[in-house]
Formats: C-alpha cells, sequence, structure tokens
C-alpha cells in the first residue's frame, strides 16, 4: 500500500512553521487564508475571491463587530507541520484569459504564502465561478431601488 503525501486536516491550531533550538514558530491557518486570500486578489484580472454565496456570508460577517473581515471568503486552505494546500472560488473580469490568470493567480498565491510562511504549497485549486460583466456596475450604480423620487 503506497503512503499518502497530503497534507493533515486543519482543524483551526496553529501548526509549527519553524522549529529551532531557539524556539518555535506556528502559523494559524487563518493566517494562510488571508495571505492567499490577498494574493489572489492582487491579480489584474480577479475581479472578486469567493462565490455568491461566501461573499454574501463575508458581507454580512464584516457588519458584525469583531467576527473579523471578509477577506477569507472564497479561500479555504489545509495545513499541515509543513505544506499547505490552498482551494479558492474566484469571480473573473470579462475579457480576461482564464487559463492565463489561473496560471498567475496560482503563481502569486504559492509565491506570497511560501515566502510569509515558509510553509510549501503542495496544489492550489482554482474555481471560476462567474464572470463579472462591465455592465453589471452600470446596473448597480444605476439603482435597482424605486423608481420614482
Amino acid at each position: 500500500m503506497a503512503q499518502s503525501t497530503a497534507v493533515k486536516p486543519d482543524t483551526g491550531t496553529p501548526r509549527s512553521a519553524d522549529d529551532t533550538e531557539q524556539g518555535r514558530t506556528t502559523i494559524a491557518s487563518s493566517v494562510v487564508q488571508k495571505v492567499a486570500g490577498i494574493a489572489a486578489r492582487e491579480i489584474s484580472g480577479v475581479h472578486a475571491v469567493g462565490g455568491g454565496v461566501s461573499r454574501a456570508f463575508g458581507a454580512l460577517r464584516e457588519r458584525i463587530p469583531g467576527a473579523g473581515t471578509a477577506s477569507t471568503a472564497g479561500v479555504a486552505v489545509e495545513v499541515g507541520e509543513k505544506q499547505a494546500a490552498v482551494d479558492l472560488d474566484i469571480i473573473v473580469e470579462y475579457g480576461a484569459s482564464i487559463v492565463d490568470l489561473a496560471k498567475a493567480v496560482r503563481r502569486n498565491v504559492i509565491g506570497q504564502v511560501e515566502r510569509m510562511t515558509g510553509l510549501e504549497v503542495i496544489e492550489v485549486n482554482i474555481a471560476v465561478n462567474d464572470i463579472h460583466l462591465p455592465e453589471d456596475d452600470d446596473e448597480s450604480e444605476s439603482g435597482t431601488g424605486s423608481r420614482v423620487e
């Protein structure tokens, strides 16, 4: 039977990223989530991270004092002792090459997580859930409320 090299499931507890004679450094999975989410948003062509449901819950969570931010909406991570795996849900701007965009997002997420945490990123799975159209912004700006003033 072959041994599995998969990362350990995330239990929400901080994981060891550095264990030296001078001490131990642990990194919470929420930190890896935030780094990955920010790194994904840095790429031009990514309209948003998270699908409709996760973004709605994130917006609701932002309104609750002390509940955190939506910077982790649409980002799931599994963090082991020395490795991490990342799952992203993104919305792409219309006209962007999804294949090229996914490569750029993957490269940036891997680079930032590895640089900031010292964890080896073994995979970044990207699910493109929607495409953002420019007219979507126009409709929301013109107002969807009452027809009369």
